[in-house]
């Protein structure tokens, strides 16, 4: 697997209607592209960090930095046996999971590419369509927050996530379980509580919730475990979890029983993949969460749902119920809650570069640097 060259790009795809949440709203989705480009070949990958700090501690412009100044120059312009490899050679840098998994997924793609292969074969999946639920955003009333969960419900997707808060909770909720009462329904509190909410948390414990996700603080395992052994409903860790050692702290305390994975989150897929079988080893399920991709990254969300731990449904909806127009070429869409694995090589989804030129932002392209052969005068 040889890198050539890169293009980094900030995209800024408008939702059709916004996304609320514990942390604000998003009408337009921003996130860094990142393409690499060697042997006639191109892997391509989005990055989830957002522009300011609120879901976890990296931006955008964070991540760009450190992509172009620093990690980009170090890899490009080489030969690399696999993904592995590159991995092991930037293993000494500390933190920045996001950014260095934008990287390390593209060359995933890449190498997929290469062998001729999609990439679930290389990751290790069991399917060739994964379970999906959807992920419903605070909505202007619990009325029409009911009637959004029916017509989805309807469409066949397999459960129900309401996004809450403080105050946005408990009502909504039940109405949402007496109009649903055999559709698996789940919330994600975006690390919006604390154990003093615990009276609420209590309550939402007696609605016959399939889960509770990341109710307390991003960083926190502690409280969560002290809550967890409060509550019958399991708790789900998202924030909490970016590496695999992460997820073993969590299981052995009881700080939650199942795992929402994000593989821009833990760093990229070889780290998922052990997040994944740490998981199993505990016996705990786990699900591919999203983060508002486009195509690109629903993709790869796909891919990783394929192994065979992923028994929960996940969050790679259909790309209709968020853009008008995607930036890739190929539809991303479910039938009755089953997505199809996109066939071909790779991550099986090609580009519409005009499109994604007339929604890009910024656009750097980085060349491999000159390098001084070994022995030869500088």
């Amino acid at each position: 697997m040889r890198l050539d060259r890169a293009e980094l790009r900030v995209v800024s795809l408008p939702l059709l209607r916004p996304f609320r949440t514990s942390f604000g709203v998003v009408a337009d989705k921003t996130f860094v592209l990142l393409r690499v480009f060697g042997d006639g070949l191109e892997g391509v990958a989005e990055g989830v960090m957002d522009a300011r700090p609120q879901y976890r501690e990296e931006t955008i412009a964070g991540a760009l930095a450190l992509l172009q100044e620093a990690v980009l120059p170090e890899v490009l312009g080489r030969e690399w046996a696999n993904p592995e490899a590159l991995v092991r050679h930037l293993s000494g840098l500390r933190g920045n999971r996001m950014a260095l998994a934008v990287l390390e997924m593209a060359c995933w793609d890449l190498h997929a590419r290469g062998l001729g292969v999609p990439l679930c074969t290389l990751l290790g999946g069991t399917r060739d369509a994964v379970e999906v639920g959807v992920s419903l955003g605070i909505q202007p009333s619990v009325e029409a927050t009911v009637d959004t969960a029916l017509r989805h419900a309807e469409q066949g997707y397999r459960r129900i996530k309401l996004k809450i808060e403080p105050g946005w909770d408990v009502t909504v909720v039940r109405a949402v379980r007496a109009a649903l009462p055999d559709t698996p329904v789940t919330v994600d509190a975006n690390a919006a509580y604390s154990l003093a909410h615990l009276n609420t948390l209590r309550e939402l414990d007696t609605l016959g919730l399939d889960y509770i996700e990341q109710p307390l603080a991003w960083n926190d395992l502690r409280d969560h475990a002290k809550l967890q052994a409060l509550m019958h409903t399991p708790l789900c860790l998202d924030e909490c979890i970016t590496t695999a050692q992460d997820a073993r702290k969590a299981l052995e305390t009881a700080a939650c029983r199942l795992v929402n994975i994000k593989v821009g989150r833990v760093g990229g897929h070889l780290e998922a993949r052990r997040v994944h079988d740490v998981a199993a080893a505990f016996s705990a399920p786990v699900w591919c969460g999203g983060m508002l991709e486009s195509g690109v990254g629903r993709a790869h969300n796909i891919h990783l749902a394929t192994l065979e731990n992923f028994t929960k449904p996940g969050d790679t909806s259909s790309s209709s119920r968020y853009w008008a127009r995607d930036i890739v070429n190929e539809p991303l869409e479910t039938t009755g809650g089953i997505m199809p694995v996109p066939p071909g090589p790779g991550i099986g989804v090609t580009l519409d570069v005009p499109f994604l030129d007339s929604v890009t932002r910024w656009r750097a392209d980085i060349g491999a640097p000159a390098r001084i052969a070994a022995g030869s005068a500088p």
